[in-house]
């Protein structure tokens, strides 16, 4: 008897690690594991650059060869988002990924505003002093209403546009950020909302954190990409103020009346989207595949949710590489 509950005992704890080893071998495969984010932190941080424009000084990554691909991140978040995106399309791309003025760690003028136009200004400067002519656009979250007016104001310097989850015209701001203008009217947004998630780490993977939110593995963010995308907002009382102005920045549509212009901008488009997404619409890509006229495919990804590209880099790099027509 005593034999039997032994072995029952150790194949439950076989399966157990089994179970755990399975998991962790997914979220690897996924491009998640806390101690390789925390070296990948390290890393940006070695490498993060500075280049002086009309606007600032803004930081961002530049690493690998070939055509440059402009990599725009989502709010709060930095350029850190396209770590794993960047590990695997360096080799066919100069991947650039800078951080949007009022968050990561791109310092901004006194006085600069911070709205989606501002960013477009700024890119188009920080390009310039990097004799950079031509990108492929790759955006997510309010990284892609930048992008798409990008597009549409300076077409001649985009090649490609690849849109993950994002501001659509039809869908912009989307309800869900109400609380945020809110809060960021009244000054407060990144210390009520930011400043326990990033001393409570485990707070910010709850539901009703940015994790819960944004991402689909619980274990998401990590504590390394917390302090890279939460840490720089709150340093000082300066950076508050400019986070809570990239806010409502975004609470008149960046994007009305830009449709037109969509319908005539000539380059090649792939859409991939979060379908778990309870920020924007879930019939958003349908709508940018009947406007833009160049959409060479829509991938759903049925379990994601906004900040997908952190989690699923592999995805990400497939299909830029369908659009880049690159094997």
């Amino acid at each position: 008897m005593r034999t039997d509950m032994t072995r029952r005992r150790w194949l439950i704890a076989s399966t157990g690690l089994a179970a755990t080893a399975l998991l962790s071998g997914a979220a690897r495969a996924h491009g998640f594991d806390a101690e390789d984010d925390a070296d990948a932190a390290e890393r940006w941080t070695r490498e993060r650059r500075f280049q002086t424009t009309p606007y600032g000084r803004t930081a961002y990554i530049d690493r690998g060869a070939g055509p440059t691909a402009l990599f725009l991140h989502g709010f709060p978040l930095s350029g850190f988002q396209w770590r794993g995106a960047i590990d695997r399309l360096s080799k066919i791309r100069r991947c650039l990924a800078p951080d949007s003025m009022g968050l990561g760690f791109t310092e901004v003028l006194p006085g600069q505003s911070v709205t989606p136009d501002d960013q477009v200004k700024m890119l188009i400067a920080f390009l310039d002093a990097l004799s950079v002519d031509a990108v492929d656009l790759v955006a997510n979250d309010s990284g892609g209403a930048v992008a798409q007016l990008l597009a549409i104001r300076h077409p001649q310097r985009v090649r490609s546009l690849l849109l993950t989850n994002c501001d659509v015209e039809p869908d912009s701001p989307p309800p869900a950020l109400k609380p945020v203008f809110e809060l960021a009217e009244m000054g407060i947004w990144p210390d009520a909302w930011l400043a326990p998630w990033l001393k409570d780490k485990a707070k910010c993977r709850m539901p009703d954190g940015l994790g819960g939110m944004c991402f689909s593995n619980p274990e998401h963010p990590t504590d390394a990409a917390i302090e890279q995308y939460l840490g720089p907002i709150l340093q000082s009382v300066e950076r508050k103020d400019l986070a809570n102005r990239y806010a409502l920045g975004l609470k008149p549509n960046p994007l009305a009346g830009i449709e037109g212009d969509l319908r005539k901008l000539d380059i090649p488009v792939r859409v991939v989207w979060g379908m778990s997404d309870d920020i924007f619409a879930k019939d958003n890509p349908d709508y940018l595949a009947r406007v833009l006229p160049r959409v060479e495919g829509v991938r759903r990804i049925p379990e994601a949710k906004l900040f997908f590209p952190e989690e699923y880099p592999h995805i990400l790099a497939e299909e830029a590489r369908r659009l880049w027509k690159v094997a």
